[in-house]
């Protein structure tokens, strides 16, 4: 077995196990795809009702929690070979943690692979805006990574993806961890 890992070591740990597990299984795109919102706005409410005395604090947490579930969920659907869409999520004092895993085909996970690697190489904020001007002067519509710089820019998440294969020809199963810290209330 291959393994592969990018990003944030510790991230890639067991503690996530004692999180809520939600498992969207396998089907045809577009009915996962309209969910992927849905799913994500329930992580949120589910990680945030400790936060309901300060309203500020407590809108603000569930639209950055939503809006990362939504970034991961979404790619792990749009991107997947076959299977389920694992989503795990955590809320610790001081820490919301999410994983997700899905297969993906060899192609596309060398690709992402490719894209981490520059993703990974500097500073965030600084790829961003490099991102932001290519895609607009780029014909094609490449977009890509602009939610995970997105994500590590404005929203200082820290991520490890972590990449698992067989073999060369079989599917890899990726698993995104990401921590975003909470605020003291």
């Amino acid at each position: 077995m291959t393994t592969v890992l990018f990003g944030q070591e510790y991230l890639a740990s067991p503690e996530i196990n004692h999180s809520v597990r939600l498992r969207l299984l396998d089907g045809p795109l577009d009915l996962a795809w309209k969910h992927s919102g849905m799913t994500s706005d329930f992580i949120a409410e589910m990680m945030t009702p400790r936060f309901r005395p300060s309203k500020r604090l407590y809108n603000q947490l569930r639209q950055d929690i939503g809006y990362l579930a939504n970034e991961l969920i979404e790619n792990a659907i749009k991107f997947r070979s076959r299977g389920e869409v694992v989503v795990e999520a955590l809320a610790q004092s001081d820490c919301f943690r999410l994983r997700v895993s899905n297969l993906v085909d060899r192609e596309t996970a060398d690709r992402f692979q490719q894209l981490l690697t520059t993703v990974t190489s500097g500073d965030p904020g600084v790829l961003l805006i490099e991102q932001i001007e290519a895609s607009a002067t780029a014909t094609s519509g490449n977009a890509s990574g602009l939610g995970l710089l997105t994500l590590m820019s404005d929203y200082e998440v820290q991520f490890a993806w972590l990449f698992e294969g067989e073999d060369d020809s079989g599917p890899t199963r990726i698993q995104i961890y990401a921590a975003m810290a909470i605020p003291p209330s």
